[in-house]
């Protein structure tokens, strides 16, 4: 049986762990909060009403694509763009294509930086691999002015956080829904994640303040994440609408 992406890929292990996709959800909820087309998000209300909700979905999509065989995965990249189509069609406009490819790079950009905070550093050619799984999704959602390699892929990204982020007012509002549907300690904690996680130029222009008290913790826990105590940790700090879905992925996924 042929998967999408290989068993043995680092793309299957950074994706493999929940510890990990929650600080990729992290950083996303950042930046998504951030881009220039977020007004997209907010056209269908589904952002605003649940962000945590919306956020997660992407995250989840994402997951399964990477874990599925490879024909079930070109279907839910189908069904993603027809579901594109059917809000472009709503709007009487067309998504922005450097929209779609923000996505793109920011799911590369934070699945190597979530993975190198929470683990060890990654290699240019486990990088590389990254890139070109994520690249795959995009050429088979026919996005045009891909990147062909990773080097230039670096270059576009940071084109990208220079020119396509602005602290506007859906910025203020979603970290207002942030903060609602967290309550006060989660979203504190969201906050230094994404401090720890997003690049300078999103930082900059969030309220995530300058002090990352949450790294000698993240320390503490990087040491018995594993064991009961770091695990039970973990779970208390998880919203229980999504305590079930986000500790299921720290189990295999195997879909046909």
């Amino acid at each position: 049986m042929k998967y999408f992406v290989d068993e043995h890929s680092i793309v299957r292990k950074i994706w493999g762990k929940a510890d990990t996709i929650l600080f990729i959800f992290a950083g996303a909820a950042a930046e998504f909060a951030l881009n220039k087309a977020v007004d997209w998000l907010y056209f269908t209300g589904k952002l605003p009403a649940d962000p945590l909700g919306r956020l997660f979905s992407t995250v989840a999509y994402s997951r399964q694509i990477l874990f599925s065989e490879q024909e079930a995965a070109l279907q839910s990249i189908d069904k993603i763009n027809a579901i594109h189509k059917g809000v472009e069609t709503a709007r009487g406009a067309q998504i922005p294509d450097w929209a779609y490819r923000d996505v793109l790079f920011l799911l590369i950009d934070l699945s190597i930086r979530s993975y190198e905070l929470l683990e060890q550093p990654l290699t240019t050619a486990e990088k590389t691999e990254v890139f070109n799984v994520f690249n795959r999704v995009g050429e088979r959602m026919q996005l045009k002015g891909l990147p062909t390699n990773y080097p230039e892929y670096l270059k576009m990204r940071q084109e990208h956080l220079e020119q396509n982020l602005i602290n506007s007012a859906f910025t203020i509002d979603l970290y207002k829904q942030y903060r609602k549907h967290l309550g006060p300690l989660r979203y504190q904690i969201l906050k230094q994640a994404q401090l720890l996680t997003v690049p300078e130029q999103i930082s900059r222009q969030l309220p995530l303040g300058k002090i990352a008290w949450l790294w000698p913790v993240l320390k503490v826990y990087k040491a018995v994440k594993n064991f009961k105590p770091g695990k039970f940790f973990r779970n208390a700090l998880l919203p229980n609408q999504y305590k079930a879905q986000i500790i299921g992925m720290d189990e295999a996924l195997v879909i046909n």
